[in-house]
């Protein structure tokens, strides 16, 4: 068994989470973007926003990029002060009045001056109680598969709805392209009720103005990931997938078609308060992020389905959230990365923590090559039908912000109807349990198979929280036997 057991310092350990949630701190970093574009000028997109607007371009049919946000107000709600705090935040966020236009072959960004957005009010009390969330839902999952325009501003759509006196809703449909999870988590929510507090009460914008914009960061990016410093790190990647199969062999429902549908259903779930407590406390105990945790529990979970060695699970990295000065933006600064194991032997889950935090501490170090170069510069095997590198993701959302209680907010409540790849989960880490979604491909899996498999996950997370010393091979009693493969 040759298994990769680095144990990070507890230092580097806080850092890595830091990284990951969007909270490094100026003096961690050793230069600064500077702001040499005209507010008024056009920019290019960044990287990764780059790669976002081609397979929009490819896949014209389905909003595989529209993102869903549910925003839960409690209490008597001021419309009027809503409405003026959104506004705000557009006004201090420029990639939100952002549009992209085609400039000499070639995308660019063009940020707006101004833009105002107003705010009906949807009422669904004439409704009995018991139907309301179900037609708000009806309703926002309408706006959320109509497709966005990326020539026009905005590239949002907003819906407030009443479902009674004290409880509103704020769905919002944000393309993917000016949007993450820190800004969901970190800036828009923690701006939105810091600006309605204070134009509740009559005052000003309690919130300091941004000296860098979002087309600043990209113009800067671009020229920083050049040379050296892209070359090596696309030797790292060379290295690191050397001699992988992107195959997984994971059991479908349905023969996969001869090209990616990219259709797309969501499935929620939730793990209880008392199993994020023992993982938190597991987690610790192995000097290892909690997502490090969840993310090896999942190749456990692929390992014991598929009995492959070799494992490639994706995640998202917030590759451009390295610099302080972006850490207040709105924008999208996220990049997907291949996290790849290697179980070979019959090496107990702790062994798999250890190894996957040094494969992840890697990952996160080499994790501004754009995906698509990466794809063009080490050409593995064209599989239409099949993302390149891996099929399916994980990722954990940040940790919500203190906010005053009647905030609160939940991602992907709504049916958006794509999917970039077979299987994705997105974990959220909340005082009363993990909060998940399962995005999954419906042209290969029934709902179904997708609920038992995360029973078993569920079933494998809280047997590893007890006892971390358990084999590969005794993990593999929680999964049913499969006999058909992708």
């Amino acid at each position: 068994m040759v298994l990769e057991t680095t144990q990070l310092s507890e230092a580097k350990s806080r850092l890595l989470e830091k990284y990951r949630n969007g909270r490094l701190d100026p003096s961690q970093v050793d230069s600064q973007i500077t702001q040499s574009r005209q507010p008024s000028e056009t920019a290019p997109l960044d990287c990764a926003q780059e790669q976002i607007w081609l397979q929009a371009q490819r896949v014209p049919h389905i909003p595989l990029f529209n993102e869903s946000v549910t925003i839960h107000y409690r209490g008597p709600l001021d419309v009027a002060a809503l409405v003026g705090s959104l506004n705000e935040i557009l006004r201090r966020h420029q990639a939100w009045r952002t549009s992209f236009s085609v400039h000499e072959g070639r995308p660019i960004q063009v940020v707006h001056r101004t833009l105002k957005i107003s705010l009906p009010v949807l009422d669904l009390q004439n409704l009995p109680e018991g139907k309301r969330e179900a037609e708000a839902l009806r309703i926002a999952t309408e706006d959320a598969r109509q497709k966005i325009d990326l020539t026009q501003i905005p590239l949002f759509r907003t819906r407030l709805v009443r479902l009674g006196k004290e409880e509103h809703r704020l769905f919002l449909t944000v393309h993917q392209i000016i949007l993450d999870g820190i800004s969901v988590y970190n800036v828009l929510l923690r701006e939105l009720s810091a600006l309605y507090k204070a134009f509740l009460t009559g005052c000003s914008s309690p919130i300091p103005e941004l000296r860098t914009q979002y087309a600043d960061f990209a113009q800067w990016h671009r020229g920083w990931l050049t040379g050296e410093v892209l070359e090596h790190q696309v030797e790292y990647w060379r290295k690191q997938l050397a001699g992988h199969t992107s195959i997984l062999k994971w059991p479908n429902d349905f023969p996969r078609p001869t090209f990616q549908t990219f259709r797309g259903a969501i499935h929620p779930f939730t793990f209880p308060a008392s199993l994020s407590k023992e993982l938190g406390i597991l987690s610790r105990a192995e000097g290892v992020t909690l997502f490090v945790t969840l993310l090896a529990a999942f190749t456990a979970l692929l390992h014991s389905y598929t009995r492959q060695k070799d494992i490639v699970v994706g995640t998202v990295a917030p590759a451009g959230r390295k610099r302080p000065e972006v850490q207040g933006l709105l924008g999208y600064f996220l990049n997907p990365v291949a996290i790849r194991t290697k179980v070979s032997g019959d090496p107990s889950f702790g062994d798999l923590l250890r190894q996957t935090q040094g494969i992840c501490a890697g990952a996160l170090s080499n994790d501004d090559v754009p995906f698509q170069y990466l794809v063009e510069k080490l050409q593995p095997s064209h599989d239409p039908s099949r993302n390149p590198f891996f099929q399916v993701a994980i990722s954990q959302e940040p940790p919500m912000p203190p906010l005053d209680p009647a905030w609160d907010l939940t991602p992907m409540d709504i049916q958006t109807g794509g999917a970039r790849w077979d299987l994705y989960l997105v974990l959220d880490d909340r005082r009363n349990g993990i909060l998940g979604r399962a995005q999954y491909n419906p042209d290969l899996f029934k709902l179904a198979t997708i609920r038992r498999m995360l029973e078993h996950y569920q079933a494998l997370l809280q047997s590893v929280a007890a006892n971390p010393e358990q084999r590969m091979s005794e993990l593999a009693r929680f999964i049913e036997p499969c006999s058909r493969s992708c």
